[in-house]
């Protein structure tokens, strides 16, 4: 396995990013509004659904650079052995990686775009200096650590699976999948994914918008959990399950498909260079 090229991880994460981010921003605030405490109507229903979208425009190129470079040159560095019933714990490993860095970045601009969402009357740089005000830096990071652990699960699923579903595919094709079969298996993924940590995303939610000082702020995942499930039971669980799986199933359509495709380009480029 060659080693992976920087720029091209880079350049091909954060094109993959910034497509996904901003084709499906309604569908995830809708799903952000679902989850709030507040309810759904209170959050702003379906109004004003591109609130907060200078916050994802901003983090969203630089995370999800961050995260395809961690992941590649750890996948890289763990192909040393080569045991093929090995490759799924290798791509786990890589991603769960990827997802630490990668939320170094997230988390600060989730936070802005999630009080965004559920305020569309105050701007996004009013949201970002009131917090600072407020909290200073670590109310940024208020949630790193619910997201991290909603992240890596979803990870731990997400990977594996779309590398396996390309492998199994390839070999029934005979050779390499196309830049649209990779984006099919990541939309498979990606929901399937999505589906299965929900609880954990309502968590992370739960804890970016809760008031400062209360005890959900303190970001315990498991007792936000347990309110969630002795106040609204297994709906509450799982509120905004289906755009969330909708908006990550196209997401990953459109992320995996992308970053599969730049690359791809990018690699081609450099080979037509030398």
């Amino acid at each position: 396995m060659d080693r992976p090229g920087f720029t091209v991880s880079l350049v091909a994460g954060g094109v993959a990013g910034v497509s996904v981010d901003l084709i499906l921003f309604p569908l995830d605030t809708i799903k952000t509004r679902l989850q709030s405490p507040q309810g759904f109507k209170k959050a702003g229903g379906f109004r004003g659904i591109y609130a907060g979208i200078p916050s994802a425009a901003i983090g969203s190129f630089p995370n999800a650079a961050a995260f395809f470079i961690t992941y590649e040159y750890v996948k890289w560095f763990l192909h040393a052995d080569s045991s093929s019933y090995l490759m799924p714990l290798k791509h786990m490993l890589a991603a769960s990686s990827g997802e630490v860095v990668a939320c170094l970045i997230r988390v600060p601009s989730e936070v802005v775009k999630q009080r965004a969402q559920v305020s569309a009357s105050s701007r996004t740089f009013q949201i970002f200096s009131n917090i600072l005000y407020q909290e200073g830096i670590q109310g940024l990071y208020r949630g790193y650590r619910s997201t991290v652990l909603r992240e890596i699960p979803f990870s731990l699923v997400q990977f594996p699976l779309w590398e396996s579903l390309k492998a199994l595919w390839s070999w029934k094709l005979g050779h390499v999948v196309d830049s649209w079969q990779s984006a099919v298996c990541g939309a498979f993924a990606g929901g399937f994914a999505a589906a299965v940590t929900t609880p954990l995303d309502v968590a992370k939610t739960r804890i970016m918008l809760a008031k400062a000082g209360s005890s959900t702020a303190s970001g315990n995942v498991l007792s936000v959990l347990r309110g969630v499930w002795q106040t609204q039971g297994l709906s509450g669980l799982f509120a905004g399950v289906f755009p969330r799986m909708s908006a990550i199933s196209l997401g990953g359509f459109i992320f995996l498909g992308a970053y599969d495709q730049t690359r791809s380009l990018l690699m081609k480029l450099g080979k037509e260079s030398l």
